[in-house]
């Protein structure tokens, strides 16, 4: 079956038989389910490239065209957005189908260590942006200050809406979003949802940043792919919450 296959399955089969999210330290609050997931990869005898601080996607496999982006949450907390400092998410990057796992865990308690995946979600990232032409990049300029040598740093963060909350039904279970093409191998997956994304009527091209006034000043232009829908599928293992349909949450037109 494809590797995306196998790993979703192997996340819900961790998750289902409670291998623990395990913080190796209390300023760790980033890398514990990235680890979580490299396990799962390592148990699906996956080659991959190892990851770095600034690489992206976290995880490149190596036989195949796929690369998979980690997002842990704490449960009960933030988990309708968050923040990504250094790449807008995209289905596809230089040549690898990008894959988000996000994972909810409950928040960190002293003296406790281990924690259970509350639930997961694995995406195309098509279905957080569809635009994977996007490159990002930090710029800079100097003459700030009175002095003129400061330098101005332009360091972009993007702050994105997770599965979470564009997808209704997915509370507690584990739930694989791929594009409606998708033809999963395994009889072990059962479809429990279709999703539309509508493209915007206008794509944001330009921004200005005031220094003496602290306003900031877009600029728009209409979108070339206005209207133009994105249909995605979600799939659950079969007989783990197969029964609950997923669907696009309410007040979502896209």
């Amino acid at each position: 079956m494809s590797a995306v296959e196998q790993v979703f399955l192997e996340c819900e089969r961790a998750r289902a038989d409670g291998d623990l999210v395990k913080r190796v330290s209390a300023r760790d609050k980033e890398f514990h389910f990235q680890n979580w997931v490299q396990a799962r990869l390592e148990a699906c005898t996956l080659a991959y490239d190892e990851p770095g601080r600034n690489t992206y996607p976290d995880f490149r496999l190596v036989h195949h065209p796929e690369g998979y982006e980690v997002k842990g949450l704490e449960f009960p907390g933030r988990d309708a957005t968050y923040d990504s400092n250094s790449q807008v998410p995209a289905g596809n990057h230089n040549g690898r189908e990008v894959y988000y796992v996000f994972g909810r865990y409950p928040k960190s308690e002293k003296g406790v260590d281990e924690y259970p995946v509350v639930d997961l979600v694995v995406c195309h990232g098509s279905f957080l942006n569809a635009d994977s032409e996007y490159v990002h990049k930090n710029k800079s300029f100097r003459g700030f200050g009175a002095y003129g040598d400061i330098q101005v740093r332009d360091r972009k963060m993007y702050v994105v809406p997770t599965p979470y909350a564009l997808a209704a039904g997915t509370a507690g279970l584990s739930t694989l979003i791929v594009p409606a093409d998708f033809q999963p191998e395994s009889s072990q997956l059962v479809r429990v949802g279709e999703l539309d994304r509508i493209e915007a009527d206008e794509v944001l091209v330009s921004y200005e940043f005031n220094l003496q006034t602290n306003e900031m000043l877009t600029r728009k232009k209409p979108n070339p792919n206005a209207g133009k829908t994105h249909r995605f599928c979600a799939y659950r293992s079969r007989g783990a919450g197969d029964s609950k349909a997923v669907g696009l949450a309410e007040g979502r037109r896209s």
